[in-house]
Formats: structure tokens, C-alpha cells, sequence
């Protein structure tokens, strides 16, 4: 599965994922740090990757303009060190890898995973 981390998420979890064979690129490696949510969601679109962020706007937009992609994973737990974050995304990529797959915004707390499938009505 590919991958595109937010900027605000662990830019060396990026490294760890892609030591754990995932194809996961951080928007800091990309040129795209500084880049409006739209552009990410574009690229992510552009070339089919799921991205990973902090931020509740991305699942907005695809709720707003009824997107079938990219998928989005946000996760709603703050101050991971890079091999948490690494190790909760890998059991949540395993998870709901259908789901991702197919597109989905899934959004991840300390209690629970949560799975809306694109588009929303």
C-alpha cells in the first residue's frame, strides 16, 4: 500500500514504514510541506496513496466534494514518537486494508478505529 504522511505527522515514520516494506513517502520528502490540503489531495489521488494526517480538514474535502479517493487515515492521538505512530498505522493498514483499498476515511483514537466508506452520502 502506498502512503503520504501529513505534514504534523513523524517525518522518520516514513522511514520506519518503509523498513516495514510499505511504500510511504512523508510530504516533507515530496516538496510538498507547505502545500494547501487540496494539492495533497491531488497528489495522493495522482498517484494512488493513502494519506495519513492529524488534521480533520482532509476528511472534509472529501466529504464536502463526495470523493471516491484518495483514502485517508486520520489519527486523533497526539505526540506519537515515530515508532508508535509507525506501529498503530501498520495494525490499522492491516485492518482495514479492503476498506482502503476501495476508499475510505478512517479515523483512529486510543479507543476505537472508525470506517466511513467514500463516497459519503
Amino acid at each position: 500500500m502506498k502512503l503520504l504522511l501529513d505534514q504534523g505527522t513523524p517525518r522518520s515514520a516514513a522511514s520506519l514504514l518503509r523498513q516495514a516494506g510499505f511504500d510511504a513517502v512523508h510530504t516533507g520528502e515530496t516538496g510538498l510541506a507547505e502545500a494547501e490540503d487540496s494539492e495533497i489531495i491531488r497528489s495522493a489521488s495522482l498517484e494512488d496513496r493513502v494519506i495519513v494526517t492529524l488534521d480533520a480538514d482532509f476528511h472534509s474535502h472529501l466529504a464536502l466534494t463526495q470523493a471516491r479517493k484518495p483514502s485517508v487515515i486520520r489519527i486523533r492521538i497526539e505526540g506519537l514518537r515515530a515508532e508508535e505512530f509507525s506501529g498503530l498505522l501498520q495494525r490499522v493498514l492491516n485492518q482495514c486494508a479492503d476498506d482502503l483499498n476501495t476508499g475510505a476515511m478512517i479515523s483512529v483514537n486510543d479507543f476505537q478505529i472508525r470506517v466511513r466508506r467514500l463516497p459519503v452520502a
